[in-house]
């Protein structure tokens, strides 16, 4: 009878909680939709204690925020102190406070805000500025150095800048000459105003060359005379470099002697950075034309041009140039010792190796194999204790991101998630990994197991969901078990149901072209494209074709990863005249997205590779060489 009664307990509980999700998402749809009338309907029908309720609170309050008065804003953030849906309605009422230029008010209320806004860190310089705080301008001046299109609210900044000669002319170059290095031309358009009248480029010219430069820089003559007009035709070659590098440097030699020095190496360093992207062969030897001036950008460019060129000497020279903040990038800590090692500074290239060693990323696991040893030695695990997890489940924000994952809201549970273990000790963010695997939240696993800083868990960092079915593919096709799960987590963290804006999907992001090829390659008849997403369908054609793409480049691991991103044709022109490194080749792959993902996925690899007990945990071993292109397959 006991158990009858307590399953008959659980089942209305069950049903409740149902309920209450289901006026939670109506809710939320009426507020999209702005019926207020319909909000609070639903809304009144929310229990208090109900994980979720808070967040319709929070927008009840923001649907009528302008006519809300103080003391209910601040009763809600009281009531609800630390928490996220507190800081978004701060945010917001912040947001208020400057409309109505209640600077005092805004003063007060922002140093509590926990979330990084520009738009409001703009208003807080506009509310100093207001109170006559000195200094502030210039304090506010790195806000300026950006590619990014910044909000509305910093436009007073940036005039009482200029005004006050805290900004110069040029400093406006230096930020279109951003905005252009990122393809931003409405970014470029937007600062133009900013520029002395004499200087400003032509608009229209500026969208013109973006599509034909090499038009512009048939004109006769071609008119140098102002800062605008050589901006403009550094622009062109720049574009022009884009496509044809070896032209674009023929014209800048034909009109080198007409730019003033800065210019003139400004535009050899576009030339050559776009060049080195362009893996041509040349790059290095324009990179010697820009002098001492060039940014990181460029200086990341030339240092990839000189490790591809096998230079070590300017290897070396590029990444000391770098920015003190760039060159702390472990990327360039690495290169930096290798180039110090191949140039008979072993002992200061070890200094760099040691601390990098003990991280845990793709250059950490090179590094400690320079010195000799390996991830064999990675750190004792720590396992957090039930109390422990339990301490963690009952936390409020953990709760609500659960909550809203379970009711389908993904994005903004992981968004309750980010904020609620921000100030979580190492224990704690184990805990938490812990819960979220056991809610099959992978990705959330893995995110949070990466934060910890002494104690670790790689089976959380590295977890193996469907072992048995990836390993079963794994053999049909014969691939490295832990190379498949490197890619699949790098690919989809596990979430079966991803789906890229380019129209990838499931665990090992298929695009639907390839997933009907593989279908059809595997005599599966009525293949669609939901069933992709399927977890056993998507690992099987996902491996099916990993397969093939590992068989079109000659079973380079590197090429397959590489080609598994970008495609296998991309991967096979990617490789140089003569034979690379397999760590070189990926430092200088041209595309950035490709770069940064094949080393995660054969760091992944590696990690995985330990976890299943495999005999191999050379990541060097692993990367090998990559052949000469002539010597490839085709």
């Amino acid at each position: 009878m006991k158990t009858t009664y307590l399953l008959l307990f659980l089942a209305s509980c069950s049903a409740f909680a149902a309920s209450q999700d289901d006026l939670f998402l109506e809710a939320r749809d009426a507020f999209q939709r702005g019926d207020i009338a319909r909000l609070d309907e639903r809304a009144s029908k929310l229990d208090d204690d109900y994980a979720l309720t808070p967040y319709v609170r929070y927008w009840q309050l923001r649907s009528r925020l302008a006519d809300t008065p103080a003391g209910d804003v601040g009763s809600f953030l009281a009531r609800h102190e630390n928490s996220l849906v507190a800081d978004r309605l701060r945010a917001d009422w912040l947001r208020q406070l400057a409309r109505n230029s209640d600077w005092p008010g805004f003063l007060r209320e922002y140093p509590k805000l926990g979330t990084a806004d520009t738009e409001l860190a703009c208003f807080a310089s506009q509310a100093r500025m207001a109170r006559g705080e000195s200094g502030i301008l210039s304090q506010a001046r790195p806000l300026w150095f950006t590619a990014q299109v910044l909000p509305e609210s910093c436009l007073p900044i940036f005039k009482a800048m200029f005004d006050k000669q805290i900004l110069t002319p040029e400093d406006s170059w230096s930020r279109v000459r951003l905005a252009l290095e990122n393809g931003s031309l409405t970014g470029a358009r937007m600062l133009l105003v900013y520029l002395p009248a004499g200087e400003r480029p032509d608009t229209k010219a500026l969208e013109s060359i973006s599509k034909r430069p090499q038009r512009y820089l048939d004109k006769t003559p071609l008119l140098l005379n102002t800062r605008g007009q050589r901006e403009l035709a550094i622009y062109a070659l720049y574009k022009m470099a884009e496509s044809w590098p070896g032209i674009a440097a023929d014209r800048l030699s034909q009109i080198a002697d007409k730019l003033p020095e800065e210019e003139r190496e400004y535009a050899w360093a576009q030339i050559a950075s776009v060049a080195s992207r362009n893996l041509h062969p040349d790059a290095l030897a324009w990179f010697r034309n820009a002098g001492n001036g060039m940014n990181d950008r460029q200086l990341s460019w030339y240092g990839r041009a000189a490790l591809r060129a096998g230079n070590w000497n300017e290897t070396l020279a590029a990444v000391e140039a770098l920015s003190s903040t760039e060159r702390l990038r472990p990327q360039w800590r690495y290169w930096r010792a290798r180039a110090l090692a191949a140039l008979g500074r072993p002992a200061e290239a070890n200094v760099l190796l040691a601390p990098l060693s003990n991280e845990f990323n793709f250059y950490g696991q090179l590094a400690a194999e320079d010195l000799g040893t390996s991830i064999s030695s990675a750190p004792q695990t720590y396992h957090p204790s039930g109390d422990e997890v339990d301490a963690v489940s009952a936390d409020l924000g953990i709760r609500r991101a659960l909550a809203l994952y379970q009711a389908g809201l993904r994005y903004e549970g992981a968004l309750e998630w980010q904020w609620s273990i921000k100030d979580f000790d190492d224990k704690q963010l184990l805990s938490a990994a812990v819960l979220a695997v056991r809610n099959d939240w992978y990705e959330r696993a893995i995110e949070t197991a990466e934060r910890t800083v002494m104690l670790h868990d790689f089976s959380l960092r590295y977890p193996a969901p469907y072992r048995k079915l990836v390993q079963d593919y794994a053999q049909q096709v014969g691939l490295d078990e832990a190379w498949i799960y490197g890619l699949v987590r790098q690919e989809s963290r596990f979430v079966h149901t991803a789906r890229s804006s380019a129209g990838a999907s499931g665990l090992m992001q298929l695009m639907p072209a390839t997933a009907r090829w593989v279908a059809k390659r595997l005599g599966l008849n009525g293949h669609h494209r939901t069933l992709t997403e399927a977890v056993d369908t998507n690992i099987g054609l996902g491996t099916y074709y990993l397969r093939q793409v590992l068989d079109s480049v000659d079973n380079h691991v590197v090429l397959a990863s590489a080609g598994y991103n970008a495609g296998p044709r991309r991967a096979r022109d990617w490789a140089a005249s003569r034979p690379l490194e397999g760590a070189i080749y990926i430092e200088t792959i041209p595309f950035a997205e490709t770069r940064e993902y094949v080393k995660k996925v054969m760091n992944n690899t590696l990690y995985y590779a330990r976890l299943f007990h495999q005999t191999d945990l050379s990541l060097r071993n692993r990367l090998g060489v990559v052949p000469a292109k002539s010597t490839q397959n085709n």
